[in-house]
């Protein structure tokens, strides 16, 4: 009996521990991992690309000077350093708003002129800017540049700074332009659709005693994206052969026609003082008679190089007006 006692509680034993082997506790499982789904995590979110918008604004003109008005998009051809770019945005703007900067030469040398040099630029700053949308400064230039007075809509603000020009020194025109385009014009925020920047500058030309050269100038004139509009004091009362293309060949003309025709804008070289008003007129009627356009350039580098922008009209015998280039994004 003993031994058949034992015996039953050793086959229980050994059933026991061939239970624990064939069924041993499971071990900890790691966390399983993400299933990966086809479906957004965020629906809200939004993936931003850079893209390299050019606005162009630009005049156009028959070959008697005479602005036409009536084209449309097909008209035009428009090509970044020699390669086709689309025309994405285009219209004719008369309305958009006007940042002007009128930059006044008060050097010994246009001493006799500066009375005509005033009041033809009140009249005109009287007439272009439009309380609420337009404003202008004014900038004197002798032997340095001088703001006498910073945007405003209030002429009587810009005509009293005008008025108090006194000539006087050498003449440093290349830092005049330098200064208003980096200080007053390079960071101005846009308003609506677009801004114009507008130089208007008043002088001889020649400059004795910048710190910039004529390049540096224009460059920064070009990154300012604003357009340089001069007038010639050269020919008031002398006896020189001129004519309103080419003024009278002198290297001051050359450098006003150099700024003008580089920006998209117009060099005036007019015969008398009494003509600066007419002058300004026509640059008035200019700045509600343009063309706006925009491309997305196929160059998406951001590389900071200038790139050269060719417009043209389908239609032969039409001249265009525009900038020669901007300078891309930096990196």
């Amino acid at each position: 009996m003993k031994k058949r006692l034992m015996a039953g509680l050793s086959l229980l034993l050994m059933a026991s521990v061939a239970g624990a082997q064939a069924n041993p506790p499971a071990p900890a499982q790691p966390p399983a991992p993400a299933q990966a789904s086809s479906a957004p995590q965020n629906t809200n979110e939004t993936i931003k690309r850079q893209v390299n918008l050019v606005n162009v604004l630009f005049t156009v003109t028959d070959k008697k000077g005479h602005m036409r008005l009536n084209l449309t998009r097909d008209a035009f051809r428009i090509a970044e350093d020699g390669v086709p770019q689309k025309i994405q945005y285009f219209s004719r703007e008369t309305d958009l708003p006007l940042r002007i900067g009128v930059l006044i030469d008060t050097s010994n040398s246009v001493r006799e002129r500066l009375h005509f040099e005033e009041e033809a630029a009140i009249d005109f700053l009287d007439s272009a800017i439009r309380p609420g949308d337009d404003a202008a400064f004014v900038v004197g230039f002798d032997v340095e540049p001088q703001l006498l007075q910073d945007y405003t809509d209030n002429t009587d603000k810009l005509s009293g700074a005008i008025r108090g020009l006194a000539a006087g020194g050498t003449t440093s025109l290349y830092d005049a332009i330098y200064f208003a385009c980096k200080q007053k014009m390079l960071s101005l925020p846009a308003t609506g659709p677009y801004l114009r920047r507008v130089l208007i500058v008043v002088s001889d030309g020649h400059d004795n005693t910048s710190t910039h050269d004529r390049d540096e100038a224009l460059a920064m004139a070009q990154q300012s994206e604003a357009i340089i509009y001069t007038i010639s004091t050269n020919n008031s009362g002398a006896n020189v052969t001129t004519d309103d293309v080419h003024g009278n060949g002198s290297s001051g003309d050359n450098v006003l026609k150099y700024f003008a025709e580089r920006t998209g804008g117009r060099p005036f070289f007019p015969f008398e003082a009494t003509d600066l008003a007419s002058n300004f007129q026509e640059i008035k009627n200019e700045l509600r008679s343009q063309y706006s356009l925009a491309y997305v350039s196929t160059n998406d580098k951001r590389d900071g190089t200038f790139r050269r922008i060719s417009l043209e009209t389908v239609e032969k015998g039409l001249r265009v007006r525009s900038k020669a280039g901007y300078y891309a994004p930096a990196p």
